[in-house]
């Protein structure tokens, strides 16, 4: 099945304690079917220091379920994906918009 987000899409929170925030999408894990967003779903852990890194309370974006995920059409509206082919090519459009993605 082919993927209706992708890294580097811009993204709405349907539903949780971040509910309406924005963000992009930095990563997708589809086999646990979530993904990590920018600033959202923030987590503090603490970190021992290291030659590396200095440690302490550091904030880490933690996974969120692609269902609780809607993207952002061109009018920053919350919209569907669809698939379409277009030519040779499959390729994703909002479904609000009828827009290609």
């Amino acid at each position: 099945m082919a993927a209706k987000l992708k890294k580097g899409d811009k993204v709405v929170v349907l539903a949780g304690k971040d509910k309406g925030k924005q963000g992009e999408i930095s990563s997708v894990a589809p086999k646990d079917n979530k993904a990590i967003v920018d600033g959202v779903n923030v987590a503090i852990r603490h970190t021992k220091q290291s030659q590396a890194s200095q440690g302490g309370l550091l904030a880490k974006a933690m996974p969120i379920d692609l269902s609780n995920l809607a993207l952002l059409d061109k009018n920053g509206k919350a919209t569907r994906v669809g698939f379409r082919m277009e030519g040779d090519a499959k390729v994703r459009f909002a479904k609000t918009t009828g827009e290609a993605i």
